[in-house]
């Protein structure tokens, strides 16, 4: 194997041990004491923090673009809310089907509603999985009386999953680059959400224990939301979209698995089947080096 190749594949591994990683931490972090506003103001804050003291300043003419503010607004903010409420009740397998599992089509649906580009027929095999694997993991809300806030949740995190697809099919076309809308984002995002936190929003940060803060900053600002940014494009260059995207196939059932012992969440067949299903669908939905999800980041960096 290439020194390259190796690389690459040492930096998809890295992608997608911290994107496994974002699905149990943001779970354990909804089963705490803290509000989900808690722990978006701990990610933003930690990242901006890092970014000020560690890069460059943006230039100038970024701050003037408003498109890139609705790329904060939709894939900062609104996402980083929608998930976070969502992971208060939901399970970390739902949020791993419903994150990660879900993007290939939702993005491929938000790019024929926003553009019009239809996707590569190759990919429709891909989505027909997928959507068994959902229907696997509904069986049971089907069969018996669902927990309202599980399926509130499981509502909230499809919610958020939808505006990361559409937030990665307009950053497609109005993106700076990979790294300087990465710095973007996490900095215009604290901008736009900090504030509301701190005069108007609830607060619980004196309910848990240092360490959870601690935990949730430095995972949450640090991991997903810069370090798996620049492994993810270094994969990419090493190994190119459609396999780094079919490797990507595996943060659900990855998550889905470690979550059991865990945070000692259960695993029914019907949800084993779907977490399966789900990564079969996206491994196959990846394979064809295709427009629609590229150089588009996982659902769990901001």
């Amino acid at each position: 194997m290439q020194h390259g190749t190796r690389n690459g594949y040492l930096a998809a591994a890295g992608t997608v041990a911290i994107w496994t990683g974002f699905i149990l931490i943001s779970r354990s972090g909804g089963k705490s004491d803290l509000t989900p506003y808690d722990i978006l103001a701990l990610r933003l804050g930690t990242a901006t923090l890092a970014l000020v003291l560690f890069t460059k300043p943006l230039p100038a003419a970024l701050w003037r673009d408003g498109r890139l503010w609705l790329l904060a607004l939709i894939g900062g903010v609104a996402y980083g809310l929608l998930a976070y409420m969502a992971f208060k009740t939901v399970p970390a397998a739902h949020g791993a089907i419903l994150l990660p599992g879900l993007q290939p089509f939702l993005v491929a649906l938000a790019a024929l509603l926003i553009t019009g580009r239809r996707p590569n027929p190759a990919r429709l095999w891909g989505f027909l999985v997928i959507g068994l694997g959902m229907a696997l993991t509904a069986a049971p809300l089907l069969r018996n009386t669902p927990d309202s806030g599980v399926l509130e949740g499981d509502l909230l995190m499809l919610a958020a999953s939808a505006s990361w697809a559409v937030f990665s099919v307009l950053a497609k076309n109005w993106s700076p680059g990979p790294w300087l809308l990465t710095r973007f984002m996490a900095l215009a995002s604290a901008l736009l959400y900090l504030p509301v936190y701190l005069f108007v929003l609830p607060k619980a940060l004196d309910q848990v224990a240092v360490q959870t803060l601690v935990i949730q900053g430095l995972y949450q600002g640090l991991g997903p939301t810069i370090l798996a940014m620049l492994l993810y494009v270094k994969a990419v260059e090493s190994l190119g979209p459609a396999r780094v995207g079919a490797l990507l196939a595996l943060v659900p059932v990855l998550a889905g698995l470690i979550a059991v012992p865990l945070l000692g969440e259960p695993m029914t067949p019907w949800l084993a089947g779907g977490l399966l299903a789900v990564s079969s669908g996206a491994y196959l939905a990846a394979r064809p080096n295709t427009l629609e999800t590229g150089r588009t980041p996982c659902p769990t960096s901001t």
